[in-house]
């Protein structure tokens, strides 16, 4: 045999009626069937419905001294925590404007005075059993856009690691993958703090400045197609001028490369169009002596811009093959002379003003030693 603590628990049922008669009557009509709450009033009313303990059905009268019926539905419909209790109003008004007037204040049935039992017992049912009904769509509701949440953040996750991964092959002679995770958190930091400047609010949304930081890594994506021999080439051996035009094809490279990628897919990304505009433009000088295109000013993309603090940046305080590391001072100091020229004037104010947010970074992922 079940035990008691089993048994499914009764569905709580709150009377309100200002005649200890009426409530005595339906307390007994359905004490067998439901748990029982009574309210002689609408104020009590409202505070039982509020509490912890909500009541599943609400048997209301109307006509009551002080707060009546309709004002008790009517405060009951506009809160969140009550609005979903049906309310069943138990009244002697039996005329078509009251009982509209309910419905039109959320009652969800309407039972007159005096009351047929069968009648009562079959309407409280009904209402229960549409309200189980809707509890379990909700959650049911709930459950499902939780899980939509959570399978778009495992898609995100998904697209930033492939995103990490296809980068990581151009990483080619910087020590680890720490370079493309600090190009994604400069570039973050910088736009997040140009967001409401006049010049780029209209293009640094939360949307683009999330896809900024997914498709970062990707900047130098084309440096795949440089020969190795030319890429490594140590700092004591300086590039010839048609070695560094060879070094220069990798940003039409990784153009091309995601271009085709884009193609293949049938149809145009937005997230797509930033990463090429980013990998195309981020060696643009503001003042036009840039490759691969020689963009001035604002002809070179908001992305290439940011992207171009950030890397050179990343470049002077990191070690490479080519040259050592260089203090962070330093490196803020060399590129100062790049303002207006190499850097968005603007855009390298807002740098000195985070500056020390990109030196915690280049902290936070440093290279790893002995990977050279």
């Amino acid at each position: 045999m079940k035990q008691n603590s089993e048994l499914p628990e009764k569905k709580l049922v709150l009377i309100v009626d200002d005649m200890p008669d009426n409530l005595i009557l339906m307390r007994d009509l359905l004490k067998d069937l439901y748990s029982i709450k009574v309210a002689n009033n609408g104020e009590t009313a409202i505070k039982i419905a509020r509490s912890v303990k909500q009541p599943d059905i609400i048997l209301l009268d109307i006509m009551m001294p002080g707060m009546d019926g309709y004002e008790v539905c009517r405060l009951l419909k506009q809160e969140m925590h009550t609005a979903d209790i049906p309310i069943i109003f138990l009244t002697a008004r039996t005329d078509v404007e009251s009982e509209s007037y309910g419905f039109e204040i959320g009652a969800a049935d309407y039972i007159s005075k005096p009351i047929s039992p069968p009648i009562v017992l079959a309407r409280i049912k009904a209402q229960l059993q549409l309200k189980e009904a809707r509890d379990f769509q909700k959650d049911n509701t709930r459950y499902l856009e939780q899980e939509i949440d959570r399978r778009s953040h495992d898609v995100e996750i998904i697209k930033e690691m492939t995103i990490l991964a296809i980068a990581s092959m151009a990483d080619v002679g910087r020590e680890t993958g720490s370079h493309l995770r600090r190009t994604q958190y400069y570039i973050k930091a910088l736009a997040e703090r140009l967001r409401f400047d006049a010049r780029f609010v209209g293009f640094l949304s939360d949307y683009n400045i999330s896809t900024l930081f997914w498709v970062a890594p990707l900047h130098d994506i084309g440096k795949v197609r440089i020969p190795s021999h030319i890429l490594l080439k140590p700092g004591g051996a300086k590039l010839t001028p048609d070695e560094f035009e060879v070094i220069k094809t990798h940003t039409t490279e990784g153009w091309k490369a995601v271009q085709r990628a884009e193609q293949s897919l049938g149809t145009r990304l937005e997230f797509l169009t930033i990463a090429k505009e980013m990998i195309l433009s981020h060696h643009e000088k503001m003042d036009g002596s840039g490759y691969p295109e020689g963009l001035i000013g604002d002809d070179i993309p908001i992305s290439a811009r940011l992207m171009a603090i950030a890397d050179v940046y990343d470049a002077l305080v990191s070690k490479r093959v080519y040259k050592p590391v260089i203090a962070h001072e330093r490196a803020v100091e060399m590129m100062r002379e790049g303002k207006g020229t190499h850097f968005d004037a603007d855009m390298f104010d807002a740098f000195l003003e985070i500056q020390d947010d990109f030196q915690a970074i280049t902290q936070r992922f440093p290279d790893q030693a002995g990977l050279n």
